[in-house]
């Protein structure tokens, strides 16, 4: 197989993509490895925009390796509503959440799923979830371009794709192959996020890169994406996560580059 559209039948052979009623955008974040942030920089997105006030959602599409509700501290069970799925809010902010976590007895137990039920799960998911009203949805996607990235890609009318690295050559390159799947399956390319980009020496205030210069603006120039956002290594960041008190983040260095990139992406929400 040449690639994800050969293989699929190319674009035109899509099922019709559809999006929930009530949410104005959809933006999907996903990395082409793992344990560069992804999560972290969608919930941290979500917490940037329901600080000024927006209606924020984010759908946990890592059906197998969940963080969302961890980092936001949501342990309350979505609900019936009526022919559909109420998801839970968080305690602060009110940020609908939705993550197959929320529906396990025991949360620390694995989903252990061919690609076909995982695929069935998002679609189901996708379909039954009452989000009411919402200026963005946020669809945190697992890393890699298999099954779940994929039925997200053809089932969701997605408004672009942020796509998350870190500084150092391999995650950027890795990372390029879920920006070749978004561009192959129509979703416009929305930006890149560097984390971990830099960081502030406590002792002097310095700025300073652990991790090297990083590629973000060639990236930026070789796939045409006007919007790329630098966020800096926090350890206070890591600590709240684990807590799951990341709605009590408050260090500007990280929200308002987010913000401000998301609002570039959208400039009318």
């Amino acid at each position: 197989m040449s690639g994800c559209a050969a293989a699929q039948g190319g674009p035109a052979s899509l099922p019709e993509r559809h999006n929930p009623e009530g949410v104005a955008r959809v933006l999907a974040v996903g990395s082409g490895k793992g344990g560069v942030g992804k999560s972290t920089v969608t919930a941290l997105s979500a917490v940037a925009l329901a600080r000024r006030g927006l209606k924020v959602g984010i759908f946990d599409a890592d059906l197998t390796g969940p963080s969302i509700p961890k980092l936001l501290g949501v342990t309350e069970r979505p609900t019936g509503y009526g022919e559909g799925i109420l998801p839970p809010v968080t305690s602060t902010l009110k940020i609908s959440v939705l993550s197959m976590n929320l529906l396990l007895e025991d949360p620390s137990r694995p989903v252990i799923w061919r690609g076909p039920l995982i695929a069935q799960a998002i679609r189901q998911f996708w379909g039954e979830t009452v989000w009411g009203s919402l200026d963005l949805l946020l669809v945190d996607l697992p890393p890699g371009t298999s099954d779940a990235p994929l039925t997200v890609f053809q089932t969701a009318r997605l408004d672009g794709f942020l796509a998350v690295t870190t500084p150092q050559g391999l995650a950027g390159e890795v990372m390029e192959k879920s920006l070749h799947l978004a561009r192959e399956l129509d979703t416009p390319l929305a930006g890149v996020v560097e984390n971990q980009s830099y960081a502030l020496c406590p002792c002097c205030g310095k700025t300073f890169e652990p991790f090297g210069a990083g590629n973000l603006q060639s990236i930026q120039d070789r796939w045409g994406m006007g919007v790329g956002i630098r966020l800096p290594l926090d350890p206070d960041l890591a600590a709240l996560g684990d807590r799951g008190k990341l709605e009590e983040y408050r260090n500007d260095q990280v929200l308002t580059p987010l913000e401000e990139g998301l609002r570039a992406i959208f400039p009318v929400m």
